[in-house]
């Protein structure tokens, strides 16, 4: 198995994965800072040029909750098997794919990399993350993890983004505001299968 990744949240998802499943993998990097991701080379197993890809045994998966659910669906874990715990955990690895990512993305873009400070952007984006971390507190509040008692791939897809948001953006999580989701944050980040996966270049 071959996973052509870099350590961006999308692409820790699937280091977290394969770490927490026992899979055997090989680590090739791209690295998006040099462009490499638009090689062709790359292109041909991704033609969005977006990383992380998968390679296993002649499949080849790319988009990163495509590839949590492969492994998960190879393994038979991390996704429960009855319909309402499956598709709870679907829906909410689409929230993260459709909400959190590209909303924090939004953000960091717009306070780390514009050329120019956009204040009406940098508020519009921010407002939304912070509706969005109130979606998961009150979930959090009812449940361990996301999408319900059992920690699921949909965890696994969401918290290298608020890692991120902590590390890389420099920005907080208040503690008054989202308790339930600081509680989350903490439980999984100490799973050993996560350090392993966070670490891995």
């Amino acid at each position: 198995m071959e996973l052509y990744s870099f350590p961006t949240p999308n692409g820790q998802k699937i280091t977290i994965a394969l770490e927490e499943l026992g899979l055997p993998y090989t680590l090739k990097t791209v690295d998006i800072s040099k462009g490499e991701q638009f090689s062709a080379e790359f292109l041909a197993i991704n033609p969005n040029g977006k990383i992380p890809a998968l390679v296993d045994d002649g499949i080849v998966v790319f988009e990163s909750v495509a590839i949590l659910i492969y492994l998960s669906e190879k393994t038979g874990k991390l996704l429960p098997q009855d319909p309402a715990g499956r598709y709870a955990t679907l829906a909410w690895c689409l929230f993260q794919a459709s909400a959190i990512g590209p909303m924090m993305g939004q953000v960091g873009h717009f306070t780390r990399f514009a050329p120019e400070k956009v204040p009406y952007a940098i508020d519009r984006y921010t407002k939304e993350v912070h509706r969005l971390f109130g979606v998961m507190n009150t979930q959090l509040a009812q449940h361990a993890f996301l999408a319900g008692d059992t920690y699921t791939i949909a965890d696994i897809a969401t918290w290298p983004w608020l890692s991120g948001w902590q590390k890389f953006y420099g920005l907080t999580i208040a503690e008054a505001e989202f308790p339930h989701v600081l509680r989350w944050f903490a439980e999984v980040g100490a799973r050993p299968a996560v350090q392993r996966g966070m670490e891995r270049r």
